[in-house]
């Protein structure tokens, strides 16, 4: 087959960065253009990621030259807000599209207005745009124009809680998730908070109930249990680069026997190259995924309190953003999901 031509829009960040090295190793899938913001524009590539000196050399056009050149996909990697005036674009000239920003993750344009705080520039796409977590979506994306790529923080949650929610087995007003991120969630941008001498032996919690990802985690999970689903959602900032862990708290409903989670999760995810439900006693560790596309999952069941615990982790880099946009155009262009993506993490 020939390969596919892949632009990347926003290819100066953290995410952009992980899209060019998965692109660069695929065997199927070849980069034609990378652009980028006015800071990087006009760069090249070995210049802004040294790491990458061993792949080919490229210039960083400027975005305002976006849509001259020619792709079968475009990753949009852009801050949240960018991305949403230029896919129509792309889309009218058989373009498909898979935005890892939060443009087109929300089906609602005024739940976007108020989150995001700005009105959606493109909402006759929201209804169209299929929320790219693969393993839930698999039949819709494969044919998609324009795949949502979902945030990191979604990813682990709804991964976590899908097979108890999908067979109605918690509580829906039950859930809280407490979950953990390294810094590099926060962009590649400079800001007091993410400094080194600010976050480093430091751990904070952050965008307590209003974080932006709280509207995208309960839209999926109410699509999920079929029913309205409210989470309290509370975020962290740890000192380490990458990596994120959830713990996920909920009570069950009572339909479901506590004795036989571990067999539903693992009969759920069963035939998921890219999620791991660990044998009972084993509990997940975020270096365990490091450079990976992979979910790692622990269930539990507290008899005393009659709460059912779950703890995920993802590389929030990869499984929570650039990994799964490249497993997306794996389904897309009907590929083996797992072309391209490790299975095997970097330790330590």
């Amino acid at each position: 087959m020939n390969k596919i031509r892949v632009g990347i829009a926003g290819a100066a960040g953290y995410t952009g960065c992980e899209l060019i090295r998965l692109i660069e190793r695929h065997p199927h899938a070849e980069i034609c253009w990378l652009m980028t913001g006015p800071t990087h524009a006009g760069k090249r590539l070995r210049a802004v990621f040294p790491h990458l000196r061993a792949v080919h050399d490229r210039p960083l056009l400027p975005l305002k030259t976006l849509g001259v050149e020619k792709a079968d996909v475009v990753f949009f990697a852009l801050p949240h807000g960018e991305a949403m005036a230029l896919v129509p674009e792309f889309l009218a000239a058989g373009t498909r599209v898979i935005d890892i920003g939060a443009d087109f993750r929300l089906k609602n344009p005024g739940l976007f207005e108020k989150w995001y705080e700005k009105p959606h520039a493109s909402p006759q796409l929201l209804s169209e745009a299929v929320y790219g977590l693969t393993e839930l979506h698999r039949e819709e994306i494969r044919t998609a124009r324009l795949v949502a790529n979902p945030g990191c923080y979604p990813t682990v949650s709804i991964l976590c809680l899908a097979p108890l929610l999908r067979e109605g087995g918690l509580d829906c007003r039950s859930l809280v998730i407490d979950a953990k991120s390294g810094v590099s969630g926060a962009g590649r941008g400079l800001s007091l908070k993410t400094h080194y001498a600010e976050c480093d032996e430091d751990l904070q919690a952050y965008s307590p109930l209003v974080h932006r990802h709280l509207p995208e985690i309960e839209q999926e999970l109410t699509f999920l249990a079929g029913q309205t689903v409210t989470v309290v959602f509370v975020p962290h900032l740890v000192p380490m680069i990458r990596g994120m862990l959830a713990t996920v708290y909920a009570c069950s409903s009572g339909k479901e026997r506590p004795e036989s989670l571990q067999d539903q999760y693992e009969a759920f995810y069963r035939d998921e190259p890219f999620v791991q439900v660990l044998d009972p006693g084993e509990l997940p560790r975020t270096k365990d995924v490091w450079g990976t596309n992979r979910c790692e999952i622990a269930v539990r069941f507290d008899p005393r309190t009659g709460k059912v615990i779950v703890i995920g982790v993802v590389d929030n880099l990869l499984k929570g953003a650039s990994g799964q946009a490249v497993q997306n155009m794996n389904c897309m262009f009907s590929l083996p999901e797992s072309t391209g993506l490790d299975l095997i993490g970097v330790y330590p």
